[in-house]
């Protein structure tokens, strides 16, 4: 269909999942534990579209579109129990061919002198194929259960989608308090710090 073809593609070394309806890839180091996060979402109810290569192609002014290689399309590998078949395990309810990326989310080893976002005022973006994708740095350390953080962030991207931002009403209110004092000691130091 006129409109439809591909303006440009590219390959990409990552692990792509539809959450809520999002397209999420995911990014990072090798050894962040991209692959461990998506078994974790799909066992979660979620949709694996491709791991470790994702094929991309940019199919409109701002829409860039992933999918895995036919090779090793449903499948994925995991540390201590090698190639697994996603779609044997969990279905086809648990897989999907094709989905548009629409938030990257960088996993990252955490850094004790690294600076991380705390409000969600920051807004990062990701160039793929010439659009500017937002994207999240979310720091990886033991206990943390990222696939939780991925769902939130994945619901959050869809409420802003609808003109709710969180982290700005908040500050908004904040704002708004500051010139009571009564209601600006319910407030936590460390964020007022921050918003000063």
């Amino acid at each position: 269909m006129p409109g439809h073809e591909p303006v440009a593609e590219t390959t990409l070394h990552g692990v792509l999942m539809d959450v809520y309806g999002i397209g999420v890839l995911l990014l990072g180091e090798s050894g962040t534990g991209k692959s461990e996060c998506a078994l974790d979402l799909i066992t979660r109810g979620h949709r694996l579209v491709a791991d470790d290569v994702v094929e991309a192609s940019r199919e409109k002014e701002q829409i860039v579109m992933g999918w895995g290689p036919a090779r090793i399309r449903h499948h994925m590998e995991i540390r201590g129990l090698g190639i697994i078949n996603v779609r044997d395990l969990f279905g086809v309810a648990a897989i999907r061919f094709r989905k548009r990326i629409e938030l990257v989310i960088h996993l990252e080893t955490w850094k004790p002198e690294e600076e991380y976002d705390r409000l969600g005022l920051t807004e990062l973006t990701h160039p793929i194929l010439g659009v500017e994708i937002p994207m999240l740095r979310i720091p990886v350390s033991a206990g943390r259960n990222i696939a939780i953080l991925v769902e939130v962030a994945a619901r959050n991207h869809l409420l802003k989608l609808m003109g709710v931002h969180a982290a700005r009403a908040f500050t908004a209110q904040l704002s708004a308090a500051g010139g009571d004092e009564s209601r600006g000691a319910d407030i936590p130091r460390y964020l007022r710090e921050d918003t000063e």
